[in-house]
């Protein structure tokens, strides 16, 4: 069983593509049970941001697999297979995880350095582990990616101006407005991104901040959070959006809602109040997926729309080439350590096996010698039984230690193979051993771009350590 990865990301596909494809929390949950019903997948997760969808599933195939995630997606987005596959990166196994590594890491993300993923991952890991989609190898790949994640903001400077998709945004409203301090903002939805939003907001000593939510308990519950901070906040239901329109200079939108949240209807009828705008321009930030904000709205007269393709064009979105580098390389160390691991722990099984045979041999061996000696003393006998199992254990010790240190090295899973077959070990009986630390085991040595009907298109472009240009949901 190997994990398969299927994306499309800013990277790789135009945002009007992005928002087909987009996955909303409420979808995760069935499109996880189709998947689970697919008898080539036993694991799903999907992480689904602003810029991003991505699927990883634990196949038995890669074939079937691919093709099983392929239909999920069509059928999800409406968009047919061709156009999907031209958007579309595929990760199989070494180079799904070194990917998931980079993405927690912050280097895939359109802000390089964004630490909103890694809440974006535990989420999409908790979603998946309520449905009991999550086994053990995407457990260890998840919480392995999370402590990669953790590492690299620890240990490099990659975030350290705190750069996110919310502060980019607001750095290029800023250059509308002027400073965003004494200003009002409203923020649309409550969710994640809408708290980012917040705590951005009050560190730019915005005056007052509107919360406008469907569910007003969680309106009410953000805009207490921003009144910790010391800022004036008031909650709207979304029916009282707006009023809201009217008193902002600043919108923040992140809703993950399907459809425009903002209407052109909106945006004139908040501009047609002279008494309240007069010479006072209108910004929006769209960092919904799918925009939240009406294409036509840019359109009006004193409105100034900053969506995700606007900050994809940013340069304040990348990081330090050196700090860039230096998340890379922890990277690339935790990913030989974590293949090491799986390594290991595939031959593991293989020499529980190995002991098990030899211990089954020593006692029928111990038992014929009480059927041809049965008047042996028994301090004669436990003396022969020791002796026979230190003679066992002596012959075994060099090659069971001396497999584990070669499973940690490329192609180690050979070694294993060789006991088993020189061992006359039966198939499936290393499994049958060590059942409850069965674990994903990768069938693909290094990189696995393939098209979504299965055709190769590209192999062995994902070295450990690299990144191409094939490569985040923040409601």
């Amino acid at each position: 069983m190997s994990v398969l990865l299927v994306g499309i990301s800013h990277r790789s596909a135009p945002v009007a593509m992005l928002e087909k494809v987009a996955i909303t929390d409420a979808d995760r949950p069935k499109l996880i049970d189709r998947m689970l019903a697919s008898s080539h997948i036993s694991e799903a997760m999907i992480v689904s941001t602003c810029n991003r969808v991505e699927i990883y599933a634990v196949v038995d195939a890669f074939h079937g697999g691919l093709a099983d995630v392929g239909e999920l997606l069509t059928a999800h987005s409406g968009l047919p297979m061709p156009e999907l596959t031209r958007h579309a990166y595929v990760r199989y196994s070494e180079a799904a995880a070194e990917h998931l590594f980079a993405v927690a890491s912050g280097l895939d993300s359109m802000v390089v350095g964004e630490q909103q993923v890694l809440s974006q991952i535990r989420s999409a890991y908790t979603t998946a582990d309520a449905q009991q989609a999550i086994g053990r190898t995407l457990h260890e790949l998840s919480q392995q990616a999370l402590r990669v994640g953790k590492r690299v903001h620890s240990e490099t400077g990659i975030d350290r101006a705190g750069a996110s998709v919310v502060s980019v945004a607001l750095d290029r409203a800023s250059t509308v407005l002027g400073p965003l301090a004494g200003r009002t903002a409203a923020v649309v939805g409550a969710g994640a991104m809408g708290g980012l939003s917040v705590a951005h907001l009050s560190r730019a000593g915005i005056d007052e901040i509107l919360v406008v939510n469907r569910t007003i308990e969680r309106a009410e519950r953000l805009a207490a959070t921003a009144e910790s901070h010391g800022v004036t906040a008031r909650a709207y239901e979304l029916s009282r959006l707006a009023e809201a329109l009217v008193a902002a200079d600043v919108v923040i939108t992140c809703t993950g809602a399907v459809g425009s949240v903002v209407t052109l209807a909106d945006a004139h009828n908040a501009l047609s109040h002279a008494e309240r705008r007069t010479g006072r321009p209108l910004v929006f930030c769209d960092l919904g997926l799918p925009r939240d904000v009406d294409h036509a709205v840019a359109g009006l007269p004193g409105v100034t729309v900053i969506d995700i393709e606007t900050l994809q064009r940013d340069p304040a979105a990348g990081a330090a080439a050196d700090d860039t580098a230096a998340a890379r390389t922890i990277v690339a160390d935790e990913l030989a350590k974590y293949l090491a691991g799986q390594r290991m722990a595939e031959v593991t099984p293989t020499v529980a096996a190995l002991r098990q045979r030899a211990a089954e041999v020593v006692e029928a061996e111990l038992l014929r010698l009480d059927s041809r000696l049965p008047g042996l003393a028994d301090p004669d006998r436990d003396e022969v039984a020791r002796t026979v199992r230190r003679v066992v254990d002596k012959l075994l010790h060099a090659p069971t230690v001396r497999v584990k240190q070669l499973a940690t090295t490329p192609g180690g899973d050979s070694y294993a193979e060789a006991l088993r077959e020189l061992f006359e070990l039966k198939p499936g009986a290393a499994q049958a051993v060590a059942a409850p630390m069965e674990i994903s085991r990768p069938e693909h040595n290094g990189a696995g771009w393939m098209s979504l009907d299965g055709d190769v298109a590209l192999a062995d472009d994902f070295t450990p350590g690299s990144h191409d240009d094939e490569q985040e949901r923040s409601t």
